[in-house]
């Protein structure tokens, strides 16, 4: 097209736009076209607009064709007046030919005319066409009148081409509808998400909560989902790489990030926040107005209309949510995603207090595992998945030192490019030296301090304590014991928990990420960095011990531990520490390393014999002296000398493992302590002499020498009595039946216990009772049958029943060689048991009284060598462990379960039946990849069968195995829970044919 303005060929191939627009500005630019521009660029569709207008007869110029050219899509605006500008008439050409010559969309819009018009060139368009041709016709210039000729004959040509077109038709029809779907039909034809989706990072590590967030959005209600975690952990990472995957499905959409900390820079700016939100909602650049209330009311509206995607990024206080979502609720299929550290928040906005809230999931992230950990690290430092020849080691040990932590595995390889291998090991040395903090853990540590410090003054002490001394521990003897010290331990606990700061492991006990505590120790390392003695706590095994040794003790000291065992391991060298420090190429490194561990053991031989910390270390009480404040203490493994009246009268908790004396000290002052552990000690007796400690809950006796226990009327609070592993235990006195707040009692592998006080039975609130390999265990129930037996035979038939804890909830008879008719008749009185271990027993089949248990959800028989069957265990279960019961051939399940079991056999080799009620659905409709992901091959087969659903089902395995093989590795199901179906749980067995009846 020589007429046209032409480019040159390597400019044709530059894409500057996603869409140009072709129109009549004096028919639609005030109006229609300003909206629809305005949707395009809303939808970061980059739109090319002239905002000029042009008389009739101008050229085209350069800077439109070029725009035409380097654009993947045209729309073109066909109004009444189109065809009277020959600039809008030269725009149709050449767009039809970039049409021809290559991929270009064009989309036509037939504003308030008929394409019959246009194609046949009648009405408006034929009258324009008339006067062009007159126009041409006066001409004097036959070169123009010759070149006007052919534009005439080409734009005739267009209009035809055009009209012929699949577009939208505008008359008579709404505005904003026929540019909701002219935006959607360009971004569909340009596959604009794709593109998107192809800029998105690959997130290493979150595959499982990236599928967990995708099948939420996939529901069809409106609801909320809380992505929460401890600061770093990717919560924003995840929220916006899904807020960039999924935009595309929503009406409309919008990411409001870093809440929290915009609001802290700025008081006033939540009104900011809401005409962010406002404008992405509407799709305006500039949302007017200065009322936080009104602007509230009309984001209700807003998220009211449309289907939305909405992500609160950094949420601190629930009342930024009541400001910018409100109180009425969302369009059906809207999805809102907020992040916190808080979990609990979500729930305390006044969305949740209406009549209907909406529905709520809460996603808590913990870190990567340690795969993920280690390829971030080498993505960030080596721009690879793994690790370079030579750091392998170090890379592992890095990965390992971060827990998982993305922000540190990111700002720790970031500070590692291009270092050598020798710096990597000096770097992880100065990190695991903890004197001092290096940059890299100041960096993360100032992230991790926000949620510290929005804590009040208690959480704030109660968290420093548990970072010094109670991580691992079990979480109702910490609360019993920082109770006392007065802390509000529940509230206290529960808002750390909340708040990410701490979590709770499957033994109950309390976890905390290694930089979490680091972050909590290093917050008291700072009261006094280089002097122990004037910080509120001493961890530091080495510091307490120098502390002690030299009488330093102050005032300031809450807590101290020492523990002589672990200060030895401490000072211990490690063949990875020699290792280190020389290296040799093959082949003299076999040769190095032969000498180097000859070295490494005199090493320790000599450490062992010259170093103080090896011995048996003796301290004199009175450096406890001045330690009036001190109310917890660990001192393991030491031995005192002195008066232990110089202990302080304030302690709570007193920890003494391997104490060297034979009772405890009568000049010990006991009136405030609370817990008390003597474990590995050598204690025969509690004391030569009883006194009342009326403040003890906690007595911890394990693994000691003693004989007897008695005088129990003296521990009136006593909760928890803990004698495992006493194996000169002869005796407990009966007295312990007064313990009416008894909770927890251990009297497992008491192997000379042949005892056991009948008087426990009468204890009113133990919920845990732990007989495991006790001598006395088969001769306690054995006296308790008989006493069944007796009452039963009396005039008050409901005797039995009081013979049995009714308020028990654990009850463990592990290896006490019972058989079945060891057992009494009836464990009903026992209606809040709910766990019931019996592994490694002689029983050869489930135990009548076991089935009268109205309420046990866990049961565990592994081991049971001649258990052959079990047989209707109660309904309520949830959870059946016959692991390595070789003699097992059937288990059955009752019907009238409410919800299906987890079976775990593995070892249980003889087993041949299983039947019990769960629901299959048929495999063709289980995405392969979740399959694979579970251990399951070839799946060809298994995907064409077709599975109906049944109420039970029954596995009857073939002496050989048939061609329909569904593998050793288990049985996926998808179980029915509640009203929708879920993956549900691996049955690991042999399992080789299924058969339904």
């Amino acid at each position: 097209m020589a007429i046209l303005t032409e480019l040159p060929e390597e400019q044709e191939a530059a894409v500057t736009y996603d869409v140009f627009l072709s129109f009549r500005g004096k028919d639609t630019r005030l109006g229609f076209m300003d909206h629809l521009y305005q949707a395009l660029v809303n939808e970061n569709i980059s739109t090319f607009l002239d905002e000029e207008e042009v008389e009739i007869g101008e050229e085209l110029k350069p800077e439109l064709a070029r725009a035409i050219k380097s654009s993947r899509a045209s729309i073109i605006v066909l109004s009444k007046n189109y065809a009277s500008s020959t600039w809008c008439l030269d725009e149709l050409v050449m767009i039809l030919e970039q049409r021809r010559v290559s991929d270009h969309f064009v989309l036509p819009i037939f504003y308030s005319v008929e394409p019959t018009n246009i194609r046949k060139q009648e009405s408006t368009f034929g009258e324009a066409l008339f006067e062009h041709k007159q126009r041409i016709e006066s001409e004097k210039d036959v070169e123009k009148k010759t070149q006007g000729a052919r534009k005439l004959e080409m734009w005739t040509k267009g209009l035809t081409e055009i009209a012929d077109l699949k577009g939208k038709d505008a008359t008579g029809r709404r505005e904003t509808v026929v540019i909701e779907e002219v935006v959607k039909e360009i971004s569909t034809r340009l596959e604009l998400h794709l593109q998107r989706r192809m800029r998105i990072p690959h997130l290493i590590g979150m595959g499982d909560s990236i599928y967990t967030i995708s099948s939420w959005l996939k529901r069809g209600s409106s609801e909320i989902l809380t992505i929460c975690g401890m600061p770093g952990i990717g919560k924003t990472t995840l929220a916006k790489h899904m807020y960039m995957l999924q935009c595309h499905e929503f009406e409309t959409s919008s990411f409001v990030g870093g809440i929290g900390r915009r609001c802290e820079q700025q008081t006033c700016l939540l009104l900011d926040l809401q005409k962010q939100l406002l404008g992405d909602i509407l799709k305006k650049k500039n949302v007017e107005e200065n009322n936080a209330d009104l602007c509230t009311s009309k984001v209700e509206k807003a998220l009211s209309r449309k289907k939305t995607l909405l992500v609160l990024d950094d949420v601190d206080n629930f009342e930024q949510l009541d400001v910018l979502i409100g109180t009425e609720g969302f369009h059906p299929g809207s999805k809102i995603i907020v992040t916190t550290k808080d979990g609990s928040l979500t729930e305390k906005c006044s969305l949740f207090r209406m009549k209907f809230p909406p529905k709520h999931t809460k996603l808590a992230l913990h870190g990567l595992s340690d795969t993920a950990s280690m390829r971030l690290l080498c993505w960030q430092a080596f721009g690879n998945n793994d690790p370079k020849k030579g750091y392998e080691k170090e890379a592992q040990q890095l990965a390992e030192y971060c827990g998982g932590h993305p922000l540190a595995l990111k700002v720790l390889g970031s500070s590692l490019i291009n270092k050598d291998a020798s710096i990597w090991s000096d770097v992880l040395q100065m990190l695991e030296a903890k004197g001092y903090l290096t940059d890299v853990q100041e960096s993360v540590q100032k992230a991790l301090q926000i949620s510290f410090d929005s804590l009040s003054g208690d959480c704030k002490e109660l968290f420093k304590h548990i970072a010094c001394f109670f991580v691992g521990k079990e979480r109702e003897v910490t609360e019993t014991i920082l109770r006392e010290c007065g802390f509000p331990t529940s509230y206290g606990i529960t808002e750390l928990i909340d708040r990410c700061l701490l979590t709770i492991g499957g033994r109950n006990e309390l976890r905390m990420h290694q930089l979490l505590q680091e972050m909590g120790r290093d917050l008291v390392r700072k009261e006094s960095p280089e002097k122990p003695w004037k910080r509120s706590r001493v961890w530091k095994h080495e510091e307490s011990l120098d502390l002690l040794k030299k009488d330093k003790g102050t005032q300031r000291i809450q807590g101290l531990i020492l523990d002589t065992n672990l200060l030895r391991k401490e000072h211990n060298f490690k063949d990875d520490d020699v290792n280190k420090s020389f290296r040799a190429d093959q082949p003299i490194q076999i040769v190095y390393e032969f000498f180097l561990r000859i070295w490494l053991f005199f090493s320790r031989l000599l450490l062992m014999l010259s170093s103080s910390h090896c011995k048996n270390v003796e301290l004199r009480a009175d450096a406890l002296r001045k330690m009036d404040k001190l109310k917890l203490l660990q001192l393991n493994h030491v031995k005192i000398d002195g008066s232990y009246k110089n202990f302080p009268e304030g302690l709570r908790w007193l920890c003494m493992h391997g104490f060297h004396s034979k009772f405890i000290p009568s000049g010990l002052p006991m009136e405030n302590l609370v817990a008390l552990d003597m474990s590995y000690s050598n204690l025969t007796q509690l004391w030569k002499k009883p006194k009342l400690l009326g403040s003890l809950k906690i007595l911890n006796l394990s693994y000691c020498k003693i004989v007897r226990v008695e005088g129990f009327s003296w521990l009136p609070v006593l909760e928890r009595l803990i004698l495992t592993n006493c194996e000169s235990l002869i005796h407990v006195c009966e007295s312990i039946g007064g313990c009416d707040g008894l909770v927890i009692l251990d009297l497992s592998y008491c192997s000379k216990l042949s005892n056991v006080p009948i008087s426990i039975s009468k204890l009113k609130n133990v919920r845990r009772l732990s007989l495991d390999g006790c001598l006395g265990a088969s001769e306690f129930l054995m006296r308790m049958k008989d006493m069944e037996s007796y009452a039963s035979s009396s005039i008050i038939p409901k005797t039995p029943k009081s013979f049995w804890l009714t308020s028990l909830v654990a009850l463990s008879l592990k290896g006490n060689n019972l058989s079945n008719e060891s057992f009494p008749k009836d464990f009903s009185s026992m209606s809040m048991l709910k766990k019931l271990y019996l592994n490694k027993n002689p029983i050869d089949s489930l135990p009548d009284c076991v089935r009268s248990l109205s309420r046990l959800e866990e049961l565990d028989v592994g081991e049971c060598w001649m258990l052959k069957s079990v047989l209707c265990p109660p309904p309520t279960i949830k959870y059946l462990s016959t692991e390595n019961c070789l003699s097992l051939i059937k288990i059955t399940f009752p019907q009238e379960m409410s919800s299906p079991s987890v079976l775990y056999h593995y070892g249980a080799e003889s087993l041949s039946e299983i039947e019990g009620r769960i629901k299959i659905q048929d495999i063709a409709e289980i995405d392969e990849q979740i399959l694979c992901s579970l251990g399951w091959t070839n799946l060809q087969h298994l995907k064409h069968q077709k599975i109906r659903i049944q109420d039970s089902y029954r596995f009857s395995p073939p002496k050989k195995d048939p061609v329909q093989v569904l593998y050793e590795f288990g049985i996926l199901a998808y179980v029915f829970l509640g009203k929708q179906f879920q993956i549900g749980y691996l049955i690991k067995a042999r399992v080789h044919q299924y058969q339904y009846r």
